[in-house]
């Protein structure tokens, strides 16, 4: 099937400022395409330039096959969107928050109301139907909210950091709704913080800094082209006897703040050599897509 989305050579600049700098991407149909990146990485302004809210500066994109911007409206009305904050209607119901969003994409009472108890049920909130949504708690907001963004059938729905601020039971609440909804053949574009989260639900990734992409592939493609297979973190003690023996047996160090992090190929000996000295404080795990993206955008605090 060709591709739900197709970008070439997308550019967006502000002024002097290029928030985005020639991303080329496809997204396969049926599948969750995760879009990573730090704070000001030019995430959120691809997402609003696949949806035709902000200009594109130079280069060609299409979704659904349709030419955008020349067929914004078509492709918008295939689309749903979840959005980083939620923007429910305080002053409705939360059945007529489905309804009154139903009439955006000008689809008729009847078959707005016929569909709100199934999106309900997906949304697990069948009992809170006449609640208002100031209400609800914010894993109920968030799963209406991505409710909603389902009430025009969408062939593609885009999800902008759907879970942030939320506690784990509702994050994996909502991470189950959207590997069902994928399962459907639901085309799902995600961005995310939670590197667990992308992990669990991306088919596929792309990793952004500055506006660029850096790399693309699945999670475990990453995990293995740019990271060893085992870290051990030392978070207390006198690290520098273990810093020179893990060096000497080959290992990759960062240093953040009061952490050592330590990446390597077999952590035996150095495990050894750990369990020997009772004032280091450590964790051995196996390496994850937050040492990819990391080691990609680096350490430093972004604003």
């Amino acid at each position: 099937m060709p591709p739900i989305v197709r970008a070439d050579g997308l550019v967006k600049r502000y002024g002097g400022f290029t928030a985005v700098a020639g991303v080329s991407f496809d997204i396969p149909a049926g599948c969750c395409f995760g879009v990573l990146g730090p704070n000001g990485a030019g995430k959120t302004t691809t997402l609003r330039m696949i949806l035709g809210m902000t200009p594109m500066t130079a280069g060609s994109l299409s979704v659904f096959g349709l030419g955008m911007p020349a067929d914004g409206r078509a492709i918008r009305r295939r689309i749903g969107v979840v959005p980083q904050a939620d923007n429910l209607d305080p002053d409705f119901r939360v059945d007529e928050n489905l309804e009154v969003h139903a009439s955006y994409f000008g689809i008729d009472a009847a078959t707005a109301r016929a569909r709100v108890p199934e999106l309900l049920a997906f949304a697990n909130l069948t009992d809170r139907r006449h609640a208002k949504t100031d209400t609800l708690s914010g894993g109920m907001k968030r799963r209406l909210t991505i409710a909603r963004a389902l009430i025009n059938a969408p062939d593609l729905v885009m999800l902008d950091e759907p879970t942030t601020g939320l506690d784990p039971q509702a994050r994996h609440v909502i991470w189950s709704r959207l590997a069902a909804l994928k399962a459907r053949g639901t085309t799902l574009l995600l961005t995310t913080h939670y590197m667990e989260e992308a992990e669990r639900l991306c088919d596929e990734l792309v990793i952004m800094d500055q506006g660029r992409i850096l790399d693309r592939g699945t999670p475990r493609e990453l995990i293995r082209r740019h990271v060893e297979p085992e870290v051990i973190e030392v978070r207390a003690g006198d690290t520098a006897r273990f810093r020179a023996f893990a060096e000497h047996h080959g290992c990759r160090l960062e240093q953040q703040g009061m952490s050592l992090y330590c990446y390597g190929q077999d952590s035996a000996p150095l495990l050894g050599f750990l369990q020997q000295d009772a004032d280091l404080v450590y964790l051995h795990r196996p390496a994850g897509l937050e040492d990819v993206f990391l080691r990609l955008t680096g350490r430093e605090l972004r604003d």
